[in-house]
């Protein structure tokens, strides 16, 4: 029979436990598990970017509801556990009492509240879990916020609401920030780098009251008497284990609950990990060591012998965008020297401390590619003798000439922790890469590594380059254009981040090389900032392509197709009337029946092209925008209408999805089709979304081609009613504008992303209704016919020669 195991707390060191337990003993123990908090685990290390906008709270859940529901994990979450009865080996939660065989203490922490007067006002707060950081989301333009605490959670804090336009000022006790990682240096470049973001940063400032008006936080006031008005303010100084079961329970503890190595608490039957626990003297802030326990732990309760050792730790750190790296001592001291480098024009800054022939501590900011080496010459007492003329400039140079980048991560130990934030050893990622996860999204898949901040990505891909030999195929990133270094993504990414709303601002504020960018980014740049930005940002026409700036394809020999909308594949004889009149009127040389089921006319001449869009929209034609980076067709067979063979109106369906999604602006065009039956005559599964009718409802596939790459749809998700089909469908376009690359078709974006990651986002009846309100409120805006709105303003209709942007298809 199964053992019972209650979990109480759903972090990252117990969730890596559970792990742990589902890989190597599935069928050991049946496990419950306890949460404060009304969620599961989550990374916490990555709240700040989902401050910041720069990722979204989805995006940093480690378990799932889903995930917990597919492993057998009972979840009784949003339930605090009040006491712990070991003599009858029972946990009282609020909602009833459980037994336990093994229980796993993993309490976690509380923020610590410098109990300064005021310090209860309303809007004090800390910075410790999602719920903080919703609150200070909400601090945008105007909203005046102090921070207390110059160490990395306060920094992350600061930065984050700055991005969100708040006016932030940071108060920091001691001389210069994160003292406890940086030296004096380092620690100027980071106040530096802050304050050039509009961050206020005050040291050696002392904290002394927190003044309120009407039981409301209204200011800070310092020891020298001066006040700093804030509408919140935000404490992060400091965590405390959170010990209060353990001790209540009668457990041998501290400063924290008391284990030992095979991290047993007092009470043979109870084990404690993560940021709660103390082991010789220790606790336990970073994550590395927490995934340590949680492993041991794991075996532990396997009945397997392991041992919890305490391990010298860097620290690599990715504060408000600046790299920062941190390892040994690195304190002045009787019969040490330093060997400093400076770049001041590119903000890098290296500081390695020495003792005789060995390196002892080291400091990095700006550029910290080399930390993971250095870190190994600490740890390993490696004599640096031979080198010592070239240390500085890290492995890459050593012997006074460059060598080999690629020696230096070969040479790092297998437990040489490569991923910081997943606790990932270079062991465990060559091991991964062996069993073959050939390429950096399957070691993340496998792994974890890089799955996070992303800053070891370039590690984890030298590790590849090492492991594979020549069957590596090393990534290539690609900037925008030559305007820029940044790649798409990062475009995108920090459009959000720094709320950029205009052309002129992300020309601006990312460093463009060009003033008014070029015809390869400026059409990307605009579709970013029409996605993200609806209300605030208006279409540039100038940043189109010839066939989106005509509202017509240009062909071969300079003339234009022209194709109206037929909904769904639906026509009449009014419309084919006006069709074959216009293309008379105005000698159409060719009509053509298209593969999306409309009418194709061939040859307009440009000068034509505002006169016959008039014709036809006053028949009621519009725009089939056969031309756009946008809705395309929607390919439907007859469905119940007439086939005997038909299981649902997949007519119908077609031509209100079509309705619905006309007009909308998209990485690339997207195609759909919606076939009535498993029979499939509308060939919906070579769609970008295809959608195939069967008795019990409707099965939405995603991410076909049938192009220059022929690729079946996988299947997304079946649903049961008509609206649902409709709603999944709008989600995951919306999912793809918000998410893709520009010029990237739904197949691309879902190879690089993962149909899991999209299905989880869609499955989510929450986002799913985040994500269709979106779509709807871009629809009101930009939704509009360019015939109607165009066709008297022959003005719009330019030269060739006078166009700035070149047809890219």
């Amino acid at each position: 029979m199964k053992q019972k195991l209650v979990i109480i707390g759903a972090g990252m060191a117990s969730g890596r436990v559970i792990e742990q337990l589902l890989e190597h003993a599935p069928d050991a123990y049946d496990i419950t598990l306890f949460n404060a908090e009304p969620r599961g685990n989550y990374n916490r290390i990555m709240l700040s970017p989902v401050l910041s906008g720069d990722k979204t709270y989805d995006e940093i859940v480690t378990h799932s509801d889903a995930w917990y529901a597919e492993h057998g994990v009972t979840c009784r979450f949003g339930e605090k556990v009040l006491r712990i009865d070991r003599e009858n080996r029972e946990v009282e939660g609020e909602n009833g009492t459980l037994s336990y065989d093994k229980l796993v203490v993993a309490s976690g922490s509380n923020p610590f509240i410098i109990p300064l007067p005021g310090h209860d006002l309303e809007g004090v707060i800390a910075y410790r879990d999602l719920e903080d950081t919703e609150r200070m989301m909400t601090m945008t333009e105007g909203n005046r916020v102090v921070v207390i605490g110059g160490g990395l959670l306060g920094l992350e804090a600061a930065a984050g609401m700055a991005a969100r336009g708040a006016d932030v000022t940071v108060i920091h006790i001691m001389g210069h920030l994160m003292e406890r990682q940086l030296d004096e240096a380092a620690g100027y470049l980071l106040k530096k780098s802050l304050e050039e973001k509009g961050i206020t940063v005050r040291v050696s400032a002392n904290s002394k009251q927190i003044l309120g008006e009407n039981g409301k936080v209204r200011a800070l006031q310092l020891d020298d008497g001066t006040e700093l008005p804030c509408d919140l303010l935000v404490m992060a100084v400091g965590i405390r284990p959170n010990i209060a079961l353990g001790k209540e329970a009668g457990l041998a503890v501290g400063r924290g609950i008391h284990v030992d190595d095979q991290m047993l608490t007092s009470d043979e039957n109870i084990l404690a990990v993560g940021e709660c626990v103390e082991h010789d003297g220790a606790i336990f802030g970073l994550v590395a060591p927490l995934y340590d326990q949680a492993r041991v732990a794991a075996q532990t309760l396997m009945g397997e012998a392991a041992t919890f050792v305490q391990k010298t730790l860097s620290t690599k750190l990715k504060v408000t965008g600046c790299d920062l790296f941190s390892a040994g001592d690195f304190a002045e001291g009787e019969g040490r020297e330093d060997i400093v480098f400076r770049d001041p024009a590119r903000g890098v800054y290296k500081r390695l401390v020495i003792e005789g022939d060995r390196l002892v501590g080291c400091v990095m900011y700006g550029d910290t590619a080399d930390g993971n080496w250095f870190f190994g010459l600490i740890k390993d007492a490696t004599s640096i003798e031979d080198m010592r003329d070239t240390v500085i400039f890290g492995p890459a140079f050593q012997g006074g000439a460059q060598s080999d980048p690629l020696s230096a991560v070969a040479a790092l130990p297998p437990e040489a922790e490569i991923c910081g934030c997943n606790g990932v050893c270079k062991g465990t990622i060559v091991e991964a890469i062996q069993a073959g996860a050939n390429d950096l999204g399957a070691v993340k898949a496998v792994t974890k590594a890089s799955a996070s901040c992303g800053t070891c990505t370039g590690l984890v891909e030298q590790l590849l380059q090492v492991t594979l030999g020549d069957d590596f195929q090393m990534p290539t990133v690609q900037p925008v254009c030559g305007c820029t270094d940044l790649c798409h993504e990062d475009v995108r990414r920090l459009i959000k981040s720094q709320e950029l709303k205009s052309q002129a601002a992300v020309w601006q504020e990312l460093g463009w090389k060009t003033p008014n960018g070029c015809h390869v980014c400026r059409p990307a740049v605009n579709f970013y900032l029409l996605a993200d930005w609806p209300l605030e940002y208006r279409d540039d026409p100038q940043s189109r392509f010839v066939n989106e700036r005509k509202h017509a394809n240009i062909q071969k020999d300079g003339t234009f197709s022209v194709v109206p909308r037929m909904w769904g594949g639906i026509t009449n004889p009014g419309e084919l009337r006006a069709i074959a009149d216009a293309a008379e009127k105005f000698g159409v040389p060719t009509v053509k029946v298209t593969g999306g089921q409309r009418i194709d006319l061939l040859g307009v001449k440009g000068e034509d092209l505002p006169a016959i869009w008039a014709d036809l929209n006053r028949a009621g034609l519009v725009s089939g925008h056969a031309y756009s980076k946008g809705l395309r067709t929607v390919k439907t067979c007859v469905g119940t209408d007439h086939c005997r063979f038909g299981t649902q109106d997949s007519t119908g369906l077609g031509i209100k999805l079509e309705q619905m999604l006309w007009g909308s602006w998209t990485p690339h065009k997207v195609k759909l089709a919606v076939s009535g039956c498993p029979r499939n005559c509308a060939e919906a599964t070579c769609k970008d979304v295809g959608i195939i009718c069967v008795d019990s409802g409707y099965q939405v596939g995603v991410g076909g081609a049938a192009g220059m790459d022929l690729k079946e749809t996988e299947r997304l998700l079946d649903v049961p009613t008509e609206q649902e089909a409709i709603d999944v469908t709008v989600a995951f376009v919306q999912l793809y504008r918000e998410s893709a690359k520009y010029l990237d078709r739904p197949y691309k974006w879902v190879a690089k992303v993962g149909l899991d990651w999209v299905r989880e986002r869609i499955m989510d009846l929450e986002e799913r209704r985040r994500l269709i309100d979106a779509f709807e409120l871009s629809q009101t805006i930009y939704r509009k016919d360019p015939w109607a709105e165009h066709a008297d303003k022959s003005r719009d209709f330019a030269p060739l020669a006078d166009l700035t942007l070149e047809a890219a298809e």
